[in-house]
């Protein structure tokens, strides 16, 4: 790419409408879905079963706000705040492991609770090193084929950012992360040695970080043979597995998944697209593939589109952070990777991940209004 500050000659357009559809559809899919997924649920165990339905439709409203302002804000002004929001990404990771940091009941410790208010800073920090990222590797005093001045800043920030998630523990959003950083890294013209290099470099402590803990091993081995431990390691890929099989080629019909009912482990969460391919069956599954597909195409022809080597690097990044983490969520649910727990954007369960999700549409819809001539 070209490194160059100035802005290209561009035209004023009206943001990128598929862009705007697809986002809207996969937020309906969501609604729709995390309601059918836990209204059973919610009504035994919280009284309510409309309590989650309810908690995301108020994220998704803020979500939505979020979206329309930073459709609004200038990308170029994110590049002055690029360092800014970096340190805060620290500072609110930091603050998981003190007082104000909560696990919500779970195993977990990934939230940061002010009365009844939450928020996880795992889902700030993908938006924030997104930004940071496309920031300083557009910048023109870096020269990319010195890895240690360039590649190697963010590269190591993020690897900083992976053990604090890590600790969390949330080793899904922590890959993501990285993948993220480095894929716009790839894209700003990383040589190919260094990238083979630094991929050689990255598996011993990948390898180590596997089998440091047990139950990331048990869990490797579960994926290989889940039958082998189907009540422990392999429970959660064969409760989703037999909640794909039913479903075939239209589904058991919406609302009526066998599986949400104490089978799958969070069905309105990490889970919900196994609920989807149990009530819609293979074409629901198909649909939100394909829903994803053109929310990729757009992204990435927003990117190509950009008059700037920023722009560029910002709206591929952000397309690349909730494609890669759709994939992962995907991957898991039908058995075809380790089980790790990452929802699935714009669909799943979540007030932080759907709120900075949608800040980071609005990023790209704001790109898309300053097309290159």
């Amino acid at each position: 790419m070209e490194r160059s500050g100035r802005m290209k000659k561009t035209q004023r357009l009206e943001p990128d409408f598929a862009l705007i559809l697809v986002t809207l559809l996969l937020l309906a899919l969501g609604l729709i879905m995390v309601f059918s997924a836990s209204y059973i649920i919610a009504e035994e165990t919280r009284g309510d079963p409309y309590f989650f339905l309810r908690r995301q439709a108020l994220w998704v409203a803020l979500g939505l706000m979020g979206m329309y302002i930073m459709s609004r804000v200038q990308y170029w002004q994110l590049r002055k705040f690029s360092l800014f929001l970096l340190l805060i990404n620290f500072v609110l990771l930091t603050l998981v492991f003190t007082g104000v940091g909560t696990d919500l009941g779970t195993e977990a410790r990934r939230w940061i609770g002010i009365g009844s208010f939450t928020l996880q800073p795992s889902e700030f920090s993908k938006l924030a090193f997104v930004i940071f990222t496309a920031a300083f590797m557009s910048s023109r005093s870096v020269r990319i084929q010195k890895f240690w001045s360039s590649s190697f800043i963010p590269l190591a920030l993020a690897g900083i950012a992976f053990i604090f998630i890590l600790q969390q523990p949330d080793l899904g959003t922590a890959l993501v992360l990285v993948a993220g950083t480095a894929i716009i890294i790839l894209l700003a013209g990383m040589p190919l040695k260094q990238a083979a290099l630094l991929s050689l470099a990255a598996l011993p402590p990948m390898i180590y970080l596997t089998f440091k803990e047990e139950y990331r091993m048990k869990r490797l081995l579960s994926f290989l043979d889940p039958w082998a431990d189907p009540v422990d390691t392999g429970y959660q890929i064969i409760q989703s597995l037999y909640a794909l099989g039913p479903g075939h080629i239209f589904g058991v019909g919406l609302g009526r998944s066998r599986q949400k009912l104490y089978y799958l482990p969070e069905p309105q969460n990490d889970f919900i697209f196994a609920v989807i391919g149990e009530e819609l069956g293979f074409v629901g599954a198909v649909a939100v593939l394909l829903l994803f597909f053109i929310f990729t195409w757009r992204g990435l022809k927003i990117a190509l589109m950009a008059p700037d080597t920023f722009g560029s690097l910002l709206a591929a990044g952000i397309t690349a952070m909730i494609t890669v983490q759709a994939l992962v969520n995907i991957a898991v649910v039908t058995g075809s990777i380790p089980v790790t727990g990452i929802n699935l954007p714009f669909i799943s369960a979540g007030g932080s991940s759907v709120f900075f999700t949608l800040a980071g549409v609005g990023i790209l819809l704001n790109i898309s209004r300053h097309a290159q001539k």
